[in-house]
Order: C-alpha cells, then sequence, then structure tokens
C-alpha cells in the first residue's frame, strides 16, 4: 500500500508542468481596428515593444503582468488602448503541484498570465 500511494505521488510530481513548460512566455495577439482598417499599431509592456504593419494583424507577443499598450495610427487619426493580463488557471495548480519555485518560475517569465487573443481598437 505505502509503495503504490509512494509510486502514485512520484508519477503526479512527475507529470505536473508549470505554465512556462505548457504554454510557454509568448502568446499570439490580433489587433483589428474600427472603423478604419489598414493602421499602423505598436504594443508594448513591461517585456517588450512589437509593431503591426497594417490592421488587421497579429503579432507575438511576451506575456506579462503588466498591462498591454497598444498604439494605433492612420493618418491623422489614432487610438489606443490599454488591456490588462489575466492569471491562467493553471497558475493555481502549480501552487500545489509545482511549490513556490514553479510558481514565482512563471510569474517572474510571464508564463503566468494571459492577454485577450482579438482585441479591437477604436480610431478617432
Amino acid at each position: 500500500m505505502i509503495r503504490k500511494l509512494f509510486i502514485f505521488i512520484i508519477a503526479t510530481l512527475c507529470l505536473a508542468s508549470c505554465a512556462s513548460m505548457t504554454t510557454g512566455t509568448n502568446q499570439s495577439v490580433s489587433i483589428n481596428t474600427e472603423p478604419e482598417k489598414g493602421a499602423i499599431c505598436e504594443l508594448n509592456n513591461d517585456k517588450g515593444t512589437w509593431y503591426i504593419p497594417s490592421t488587421p494583424g497579429s503579432v507575438i507577443v511576451h506575456r506579462a503582468y503588466s498591462d498591454l499598450n497598444i498604439v494605433c495610427k492612420k493618418g491623422e487619426k489614432n487610438g489606443n488602448i490599454s488591456v490588462k493580463s489575466t492569471t491562467k488557471g493553471m497558475t493555481f495548480g502549480n501552487i500545489v503541484f509545482g511549490g513556490i519555485i514553479g510558481t514565482a518560475t512563471d510569474m517572474s517569465t510571464g508564463a503566468a498570465y494571459d492577454y485577450p487573443t482579438n482585441i479591437s481598437v477604436m480610431i478617432k
């Protein structure tokens, strides 16, 4: 009985993965601008800056706890939005299975967080 319990615990720990291993520290984000299409957009957070040359478009950003700030311009019109990151549900499982080290790793690398996949920016 003790042997089976020991094997179960070891197998559970071996199979448990932190968010950085399962989904990574990067994510694809799609930007659409309304009512104007073809805008140039700059996205940034505390992990970097990314550009979309023409909307609608997508870019791969580095996940972070901080907001993702987006500024889009088309001619003299522009629009901006700031979207908050959310904590992934698997982060809470990581607290149980990965402990403080796994959780701290995911939070510091940004892997514990997600931005909305599709974001719309109003151009005025």
